[in-house]
């Protein structure tokens, strides 16, 4: 296996297959807006878990049946909403909140954040949206005291780190990146960087400074391991 800081066959993008499939494939057409919530909550749930917070499997694995059972064919948004403590720090609380396909406006912000926050102390929130936000919402989200992260509801269609042609990434906790950066006598910033647009950097909800460890392994190829730090 060939290990080392920077790595020209590895990116954090994956090998190029050419276009991707519609994501509309995904989605049963015969009740999309149930099968959509349904897709996106169980990847907002294993997105949780992958960042290490409490969820239920049995909410994981609950089935496209089971679901649309409890919140029936056309979903109220409010009901989809999750709440979850972080297993090493339980002060560590995050709510995932969904929205309809209105457009999201400041005033739609500050009565979710207030209607939250009068019930529950957070150190996160995760807004879930199908629509575009106005500037004026963005200018409030701006002013709140805890990380705010936005996804649209397509980017929670599918579970980016299954699919087949992922690079696997895992993300150093601190004593490991010291030692990586002991271990090559470097700074982080002189590191290969990662955006944190990037795809999996949002999925895992890392902020400048984390490194992570990016590997793949080619049919006809070795493995091959690099380095990345979130820029």
């Amino acid at each position: 296996m060939e290990e080392g800081i920077a790595n020209d066959k590895s990116s954090s993008s994956g090998p190029s297959s050419g276009p991707g499939p519609c994501l509309s494939k995904y989605v049963d057409p015969s009740s999309e807006e149930s099968h959509r919530y349904y897709l996106a909550r169980r990847n907002a749930l294993e997105m949780l878990r992958d960042r290490g917070y409490e969820v239920s499997l049995e909410d994981i694995n609950l089935s496209l049946q089971d679901f649309r059972t409890v919140h029936g064919e056309h979903p109220d948004v409010d009901g989809l909403r999750i709440s979850a403590h972080h297993r090493s720090d339980s002060s560590n609380k995050v709510k995932v909140v969904f929205f309809g396909t209105g457009k999201v406006k400041v005033n739609t912000i500050r009565s979710v954040a207030a209607e939250i926050l009068s019930q529950e102390t957070i150190t996160g929130l995760i807004l879930v949206l199908q629509s575009q936000v106005t500037d004026n919402a963005l200018k409030a989200i701006e002013l709140f005291t805890f990380k705010v992260e936005i996804f649209q509801i397509t980017d929670l269609l599918v579970n980016l780190t299954k699919h087949a042609l992922s690079l696997r990434h895992r993300v150093l906790n601190d004593k490991e990146k010291k030692a990586l950066l002991k271990q090559y006598n470097i700074e982080d910033k002189q590191l290969p960087r990662i955006s944190k647009k990037d795809a999996v950097v949002r999925y895992y909800g890392l902020e400048k400074g984390q490194v992570v460890k990016v590997s793949y392994r080619g049919e006809l190829t070795e493995s091959y391991v690099a380095y990345r730090c979130v820029w």
